[in-house]
């Protein structure tokens, strides 16, 4: 935590937690608004749906690549640099988005956005952490789960709007707009966050063996894998909604919105829970019951795709319900990862993201395309991604020195 924290940051601590949504938003915000016009821009480009499938594959491998270098570069030269410079070029690579007239000139600068989209995302992670001690972070992150859910919830609406009434061009154009409004947003408000004395000299050497420590360590892999891996239990179904959605569900392009709102819902729900929740409860009790949500969840869905025909009735709110899980379970988790190396939480957030973003790149290259067109097999390799999460919580559970609750009324003590 930066020492001078209280003198960085004189305003309400909602209006930084919205600040840190917004860069976090970025990434998922250019994903879901486009959705919606997947078969459109296929029809206008001559595209095939694999060749549509890869415009999410490049973004996505692009956002893993990048993600090993943002908080590196954060822990060099500081948050607020990295975080500018990724809005530049996320802007021009929107722009290019935008007046693509080919499948392979889109495929191009999806993977330039994604390459500059996680900066957000991973720098406001190491800012939170500089910012607030453990359980006031919990909360500062839940505010952010939640301010960040709101824009994928509407993302889908604009992105269905815009296609439907000007083409699919405009929904690139608008994220240029975003981009913009972003940029000067952050150059007026966002403090520096990173103090001076904790700055890690940038070569290639001390990068290496930065990453070699967090590679190595077990607990630290561990921790990343029972984050980011069952997000895509939910994710699966994002990256799949233009056929899930379309051909199972029998929804419109405007309807899509239903089923973001149920998963951000959930998302929402669940940071909400998991910021009230922080200081009265142990961590670990926490994240048990996250993962106690995803197993019944995953369960019963697998359970209802074997035996009644698909419906948005069940499908949607089972989503969400999961997604909840998740985001209960997710900041403390986060928080964890971070701790795991506290003078590089840059590097670490990088690294977290970019296991993640590895993760969503696998499934939207491989997975999704295999089992995006049976709801049995979505729900199979959905209960799959969540399995890989709790054997990794319960592998490396007993190998943290996690606080008790009495260390919990110590610190509300102390507080006060």
């Amino acid at each position: 935590m930066n020492p001078d924290a209280s003198t960085i940051w004189r305003g309400p601590r909602w209006l930084l937690a919205a600040l840190l949504a917004c860069l976090g938003m970025l990434g998922p915000f250019s994903i879901d608004t486009y959705l919606p016009a997947f078969t459109g821009i296929a029809q206008s480009l001559g595209a095939t749906p694999v060749e549509m499938q890869q415009t999410l594959s490049a973004y996505l491998l692009g956002f893993a690549l990048m993600n090993l270098f943002h908080g590196a570069l954060a822990d060099s030269f500081g948050r607020k640099p990295v975080v500018l410079v990724g809005l530049m070029v996320f802007t021009l690579a929107s722009i290019g988005c935008a007046m693509s007239q080919s499948i392979g000139a889109l495929v191009l600068f999806r993977a330039l956005q994604g390459m500059s989209a996680g900066s957000g995302m991973v720098v406001s992670r190491a800012i939170i952490r500089d910012m607030f001690p453990p359980a006031e972070a919990q909360r500062v992150m839940s505010q952010v789960t939640i301010y960040f859910g709101v824009a994928p919830a509407i993302a889908p609406l604009f992105g269905g709007f815009l296609f439907v009434h000007i083409g699919w061009h405009a929904i690139f154009w608008f994220l240029v707009l975003v981009g913009t409004l972003l940029l000067g947003v952050m150059w007026r408000l966002l403090p520096e966050t990173l103090y001076p004395g904790q700055r890690q000299p940038f070569n290639a050497r001390h990068l290496m063996r930065g990453y070699w420590d967090m590679v190595s360590s077990a607990r630290f892999m561990a921790l990343a894998f029972a984050s980011g891996v069952p997000f895509n239990g939910m994710f699966l179904y994002v990256l799949s909604a233009p056929v899930f959605l379309g051909e199972h569900m029998r929804l419109g392009p405007t309807q899509f919105f239903w089923f973001f709102l149920m998963t951000i819902g959930g998302i929402m729900g669940g940071a909400w829970f998991s910021g009230r929740l922080a200081g009265r409860i142990t961590p670990q009790r926490q994240i048990r019951w996250g993962f106690i949500v995803m197993i019944v969840v995953s369960l019963l869905n697998l359970a209802l795709n074997l035996t009644l025909p698909p419906s948005p009735i069940w499908h949607l709110p089972l989503i969400g319900l999961f997604s909840l899980g998740w985001a209960l379970m997710v900041p403390v988790v986060t928080l964890l990862v971070l701790d795991e190396a506290p003078t590089r939480r840059g590097m670490a957030s990088s690294l977290q993201a970019c296991i993640g973003s590895v993760a969503n790149a696998l499934v939207a290259g491989a997975i999704a395309p295999l089992v995006m067109h049976s709801t049995v097999l979505l729900a199979v390799a959905s209960s799959l991604m969540t399995a890989v999460g709790v054997v990794a919580w319960i592998w490396v559970r007993p190998r943290l020195t996690l606080p008790t609750h009495a260390d919990l009324k110590r610190a509300a003590l102390d507080l006060k």
